[in-house]
C-alpha cells in the first residue's frame, strides 16, 4: 500500500484525467475576466438609463471588486473546512444567479447590492480552483499548470468584451450580464459533471467516507487504490480546525505584500490607461485600442510563462516579471503623450504586467502548507483584490488633484518594485 500522500498525484506527464480537472478551474477563472469587462462595458448605458453621477457609476465599478475580495477571504478557509469542491460550486453558483439577476436590476441600490453578491462568489471560485490546479498538477508541470489557469482571465476578458460589446449595441447593457449569467450556470453544469475533489483535503480532513472518494479519485487518474487513508503529518491537529497559525508568519506577510502591490499596480493599468491616454490627447477610439491591446499582450504574456514555466523555476520568472513591469509601467508613463510608441508599449505592458499575474498563482499556492492552501490563497487573494479596489478610487483622487498621466504611471512603478522585493525575500527565506 502506499502511504505517501505526495505520490497520489502523478508526478510525470499530465493523465487525461488531471489536464481535464485543470480545464474546468481554466473556464472557471475566465468568469474573472469577463465579469470584469462586461460592466466595464455596460457603465456607459447604465449612466444614461438612470442618470448615475460618477461616483455612483465608480461605486457599480468597484462593487465586483469588494465582492471578490470578501468572496476570497471568507470562502477560502471554507473550503478547508468543508472540501473545495463544495466550496467551488456553491460560489460558481452564486456568481452565476447574481449576473443573471443584474440583468434585471431596476436601480443603483439593486444593481450595486447584485454586483458585489456575483463578487463574492467570483472571489470563492478562483481562490479555491487555484488550489485544485495546484493538487492536480504532476510536480513537472504545476507551475505551468498554474500560469495556464491565470490564462483564463485575459481570454475571458478578451472574449467577454467581444460579446459584451456586439450585444450592448444590439441590445442594450442588460444583455451582458444575461450572457455571463448563462454562460456560468453552464461552466457551474460543466464543473459539477468534471470537478474532482482535492485529494489532500480527503487525506488531511478525512471526512466520512474519504477512503472511498479517495479511491473513487484514484480509478479515474488510472491508479490503484489503497486499503487506507495515508499518513499525513499534523493530521490529527487538522481536525480540529484550520491550524492559522500555520498562516500567521513572517512569509505570509510578505506574501500578502506581494499580491497587495501586484493587483494595486495591475488594476491601475487595467483601469485607467483608456482614459488617461484620452487625458493625454489620445483620442476615444485610441485609448480603447490601447485596452485591447493589453488584454491581447495579456493572453501572451500569461501563454508565455505557462511555457517558460515547464524548463525554468516559477518564483524567478516571476521575479524578472515584477521587475520588467516596474520598468515598462514607467517606460508608458515617458511614452503616453506619443500615440504610436504608446499602443506597443501598452501591447508590452499587457504582456508583462499579466505575466506578473501568472506567477501570484503559480507560486502562491506552493507557499502554503494543505491544511491552510485554501485559507492561504483565499487570503492573500483578498488582500490583493483590497490593493486592486484603493488603485483606481486613488488614481481618480489625484487625477482631481491636478496629477498628470505621466506621474501617475511613474507612482505605479513603485508597487510592482516593492512587490519584486517582497519575492525576493519569500526566494531568501525559502532557501534558508
Amino acid at each position: 500500500m502506499n502511504t505517501n500522500a505526495q505520490s497520489l498525484a502523478v508526478r510525470g506527464s499530465l493523465t487525461g484525467f488531471q489536464l481535464s480537472a485543470i480545464a474546468v478551474c481554466i473556464g472557471l477563472n475566465m468568469l474573472d475576466g469577463f465579469d470584469v469587462l462586461a460592466m466595464s462595458f455596460a457603465s456607459s448605458g447604465v449612466k444614461a438609463e438612470w442618470g448615475l453621477s460618477g461616483l455612483r457609476l465608480g461605486w457599480l465599478l468597484s462593487g465586483g471588486l469588494i465582492g471578490m475580495a470578501l468572496g476570497s477571504l471568507a470562502l477560502g478557509p471554507c473550503a478547508d473546512l468543508w472540501g473545495r469542491r463544495r466550496i467551488i460550486l456553491l460560489a460558481a453558483a452564486v456568481a452565476a444567479l447574481g449576473m443573471l439577476a443584474s440583468a434585471g436590476a431596476q436601480g443603483f441600490g439593486q444593481l450595486l447590492v447584485l454586483r458585489t453578491l456575483t463578487g463574492v462568489g467570483i472571489g470563492g471560485t478562483i481562490a479555491n480552483a487555484a488550489v485544485v490546479v495546484s493538487e492536480y498538477s504532476s510536480a513537472r508541470w504545476r507551475s505551468a499548470a498554474l500560469a495556464a489557469y491565470s490564462t483564463g482571465y485575459p481570454v475571458g476578458a478578451t472574449l467577454g468584451g467581444a460579446l459584451a460589446t456586439v450585444a450592448i449595441l444590439r441590445y442594450g447593457w442588460r444583455s451582458a450580464f444575461l450572457i455571463g449569467g448563462v454562460l456560468s450556470l453552464a461552466m457551474v453544469v460543466v464543473a459539477w459533471r468534471a470537478l474532482p475533489e482535492s485529494q489532500d483535503f480527503l487525506v488531511t480532513r478525512r471526512p466520512r467516507d474519504a477512503l472511498e472518494r479517495l479511491n473513487a479519485l484514484l480509478a479515474r487518474g488510472g491508479q490503484p487504490p489503497v486499503s487506507a487513508l495515508p499518513e499525513r503529518p499534523g493530521a490529527a491537529a487538522s481536525d480540529r480546525g484550520v491550524p492559522f497559525r500555520l498562516l500567521l508568519t513572517a512569509q505570509t506577510l510578505l506574501v500578502w505584500a506581494m499580491f497587495f502591490c501586484t493587483m494595486a499596480a495591475f488594476y491601475f493599468s487595467v483601469s485607467w490607461t483608456p482614459r488617461l491616454l484620452n487625458a493625454a490627447g489620445a483620442s476615444a477610439a485610441l485609448g480603447l485600442a490601447a485596452g485591447v491591446l493589453f488584454n491581447l499582450g495579456g493572453i501572451a504574456g500569461c501563454g508565455g510563462f505557462a511555457l517558460a514555466a515547464v524548463r525554468f523555476e516559477a518564483s524567478r520568472l516571476h521575479l524578472g516579471a515584477l521587475i520588467a513591469s516596474a520598468v515598462l509601467i514607467a517606460a508608458f508613463g515617458i511614452a503616453v503623450h506619443h500615440v504610436g510608441a504608446a499602443l506597443w508599449t501598452a501591447l508590452l505592458l499587457g504582456l508583462i504586467t499579466n505575466a506578473a499575474m501568472s506567477g501570484l498563482y503559480a507560486v502562491g499556492p506552493q507557499l502554503y502548507p494543505t491544511a491552510v492552501r485554501g485559507s492561504g490563497m483565499g487570503w492573500a487573494i483578498g488582500i490583493g483584490r483590497f490593493g486592486a479596489i484603493l488603485a483606481p478610487i486613488t488614481s481618480g483622487a489625484l487625477l482631481d488633484a491636478g496629477w498628470q498621466p505621466a506621474q501617475l504611471y511613474f507612482l505605479f512603478s513603485a508597487p510592482f518594485a516593492v512587490a519584486a522585493l517582497a519575492m525576493l525575500a519569500l526566494g531568501v527565506r525559502k532557501g534558508a
